[in-house]
């Protein structure tokens, strides 16, 4: 999306000697995987930088005027874990203007609604890490014991059943595509995904992610209620030296400059599909007279330059101490982030998307 002649997605981040607009003891709505600070992180350089296009400026998170103009309206924020860390984002910038109050969460904490009553504005976080139907097998630490089962051709029933309440939608896909899983359609198993052991035919995440995308877009294309829909696209991880189960790290504390990283492979395949199918459904839209409002919130750069953005080691309440100062049992979380950090950014984007 570009603003005139700016391409907010476009830039640097630099030094910000202010910090960050909120701490961990100033919000109390922060995961305590996410809580870096008071998980021990001893390095604070990590909140001390600002995103900044090239050809405009990103002014920081307005809650005043972003409540303001949000009077009486809903937001429903659609995905996984890595849209749950960037709502604690949202809800702590939020907070400074008005105390939420949590008014509904299902058992597991992955479906949740905030209240801002000042403003009757409503803030929901709707679990759907695969925007389609699925069952999945697996613990909070995402070990699993059996396939993942994917419903190609159903969106997830938990997203669709409340899409008619929102009046604006954040969604996105991601990282789950990698996990293995047998692929259903018309009710009969497609293939399946990384499946070595099974007799099924072997089918690539990206087919599937594309197949996926197009599903979703279609629903939002033709659905009869058209709130604004903002498509996030991928979230780089920084793991080096392993992945998540393989020991994996992420020790860096500076951002990288412009052209100093490229990202993974595998990470451009997935946001080239995001792109396509995204200008795909945004050129039929411009072509039907019913337009779509549909923005693309294009965090991929600006959160590739930031590998020490995660919590890393910090995703446990101090993880060297007495017993373990060799770090060796230490997992470390090299995907999301910490709260506040760099993806405090991907709302100030958000803000200036939706009100300019």
């Amino acid at each position: 999306i570009k603003e005139g002649k700016c391409d907010l997605f476009n830039g640097e981040w630099l030094p910000n000697p202010s910090g960050p607009a909120y701490t961990n003891s100033s919000c109390r709505f922060i995961d305590d995987h996410q809580n870096c600070m008071r998980n021990g992180r001893p390095d604070t350089g990590y909140l001390h930088w600002r995103w900044k296009p090239y050809e405009c400026d990103l002014p920081p998170f307005d809650e005043i005027r972003f409540l303001g103009a949000m009077r009486n309206k809903a937001w429903g924020l659609i995905g996984d874990s890595i849209l749950r860390n960037q709502v604690q984002s949202l809800i702590c910038l939020l907070s400074k203007a008005d105390e939420p109050v949590e008014v509904y969460h299902d058992k597991e904490f992955k479906n949740r609604r905030w209240h801002f009553q000042s403003y009757n504005f409503t803030v929901s976080l709707v679990w759907a890490p695969f925007l389609v139907k699925s069952e999945v097998f697996e613990n909070e630490n995402g070990e699993s014991t059996s396939e993942i089962q994917l419903h190609l051709d159903i969106l997830e029933p938990t997203w669709i059943s409340q899409y008619e309440r929102f009046d604006y939608v954040v969604i996105a896909g991601g990282q789950w595509f990698l996990k293995t899983a047998v692929y259903w359609e018309s009710g009969k198993v497609l293939g399946c995904h990384h499946c070595q052991d099974k007799n099924l035919t072997e089918v690539g995440f990206e087919h599937l992610y594309r197949r996926t995308l197009q599903e979703v877009l279609k629903f939002i294309s033709s659905a009869h209620h058209k709130p604004v829909v903002l498509f996030r696209t991928w979230a780089p991880d920084h793991f080096e030296n392993g992945e998540w189960f393989s020991g994996g790290t992420c020790n860096r504390v500076l951002p990288y400059k412009k052209g100093e990283y490229g990202g993974k492979y595998m990470e451009h395949i997935m946001r080239g599909i995001e792109l396509e199918e995204f200008n795909k459904a945004v050129t039929a839209a411009n072509s039907s007279r019913d337009a779509v409002k549909l923005k693309l919130l294009d965090t991929y750069s600006i959160s590739s330059m930031r590998p020490d953005g995660h919590a890393g080691p910090y995703r446990m309440f101090h993880p060297f101490a007495q017993g373990n100062k060799d770090g060796s049992s230490v997992q470390n979380d090299c995907l999301h982030w910490c709260v506040p950090g760099p993806i405090d950014a991907w709302n100030d984007l958000i803000m200036k998307l939706v009100l300019n």
